[in-house]
Order: structure tokens, then C-alpha cells, then sequence
């Protein structure tokens, strides 16, 4: 068990970290849902910070480790998951990038935490997806570590939007949201290639 656990944390690496924590942050967005959460509190539909942060912890968490037996039951290696969450990625960055809506978000809107700020906003496809693809490239470890450091800042911006929307303008929003599409598209691209000719070879043999 010590052997297991030694093992684990000896694959700890803060550059992997901050790779894990930067594809998160720009998948998940928070900053640029910040008018979101505004809208609805404005509407009387106020959102639990800290509930909101830990359920999507949670969420994203158990798809983590139960992501990989979902897939076998397809029979769906993690390679070719890789490839499809990158295409997703590219349509997201894609999103970000032109201004448009590809992905329709429709449910319930009676909670707020829940719904639609929970899922999809945080815990949606797009981070399921990245969660899932970034194990062909990052340790678990670090992965876990990532995104735990985006819930804290998912809290802090939920818990502090009133003051986001005083103190960053929207301008500097919509240019963050624009940098983060060009990361996302890159990201997408690396990821793609990176896992597409494996994949290619092992559907060959």
C-alpha cells in the first residue's frame, strides 16, 4: 500500500500540473461565465459558491476514475476517447474563437447551482471529455492536482463575481476568452496528432 502510494505522489510534477491546470481552466472558463452568474443572481436566482465548486468537484472527480470502465464496456481504448475529445475541443475553441454557439445547452433552470451552473458550465462534455483525454498525456496525479487548483478558483470567482464585474472589464474578458480560444486550438491540434497515428497503427495490426 506505502509502495502504491510513494509511486503515486513520486509522479507529481508542477509542470505537468500547470499544463493539466491551464487545458482545464481555458475548457471550463469561469471567467468568461462570470456574466452568467450575474444574470442570475440579478434574476433572484442566487448560486452557492463553495456547493457549486464542491458538487462539480465531485462530478468530475468520479467520471475520472469511472470514465475508463465506461469505455471498456464500449470497448473504446482511451486513444481513440483522445481523438474525440479533441475534436470536441476544436469545436469549442471554435466557440470562443467566432462569437457562435455550437453546443445548445437545454435542461431544467429551477436551480441555479445546479443547474446551469454546475452542469454544464463547470462540470459539462467539454471537461468530462478534456478530463478523460488528458490521461493519455499527464500523470493521474497531476491531473487530480489541476483540477482541484480549478475548483478553488471556480469558488473564488462564483463567491466574487459581484467584485469580478466592478473591478475587470468586459473588454478584457472578451480578450481573455479570445487567448484561450488560440490555447484551446492549439491544445486540440497537439492532442490530435499526438494520438491519431497510434491509434491509426494499433487499427492496422
Amino acid at each position: 500500500m506505502m509502495d502504491i502510494i510513494f509511486q503515486t505522489f513520486s509522479q507529481f510534477s508542477i509542470e505537468q500540473t500547470a499544463g493539466a491546470f491551464i487545458v482545464l481552466m481555458a475548457i471550463i472558463d469561469v471567467l468568461g461565465s462570470t456574466p452568467i452568474f450575474l444574470n442570475l443572481q440579478s434574476k433572484g436566482r442566487p448560486i452557492n459558491a463553495f456547493k457549486a465548486a464542491a458538487i462539480s468537484l465531485v462530478l468530475l472527480v468520479a467520471f475520472f476514475y469511472a470514465g475508463d470502465a465506461v469505455l471498456q464496456l464500449f470497448h473504446v481504448d482511451i486513444q481513440s476517447f483522445a481523438v474525440a475529445g479533441a475534436l470536441i475541443i476544436f469545436i469549442m475553441a471554435l466557440e470562443m474563437l467566432l462569437d457562435v454557439e455550437i453546443f445548445k445547452y437545454g435542461g431544467p433552470t429551477k436551480e441555479a447551482t445546479l443547474i446551469p451552473v454546475v452542469f454544464p458550465l463547470i462540470a459539462g462534455p467539454g471537461a468530462f471529455t478534456t478530463l478523460i483525454s488528458l490521461k493519455a498525456e499527464f500523470a493521474q496525479i497531476n491531473i487530480l492536482a489541476a483540477l482541484t487548483l480549478n475548483m478553488g478558483l471556480v469558488y473564488i470567482i462564483i463567491a466574487g463575481a459581484s467584485w469580478v464585474e466592478e473591478h475587470v472589464s468586459k473588454t478584457f474578458i472578451y480578450i481573455l476568452r479570445k487567448f484561450f480560444g488560440v490555447i484551446l486550438l492549439a491544445i486540440s491540434v497537439r492532442l490530435f496528432t499526438s494520438n491519431v497515428l497510434p491509434l491509426i497503427e494499433s487499427l492496422s495490426k
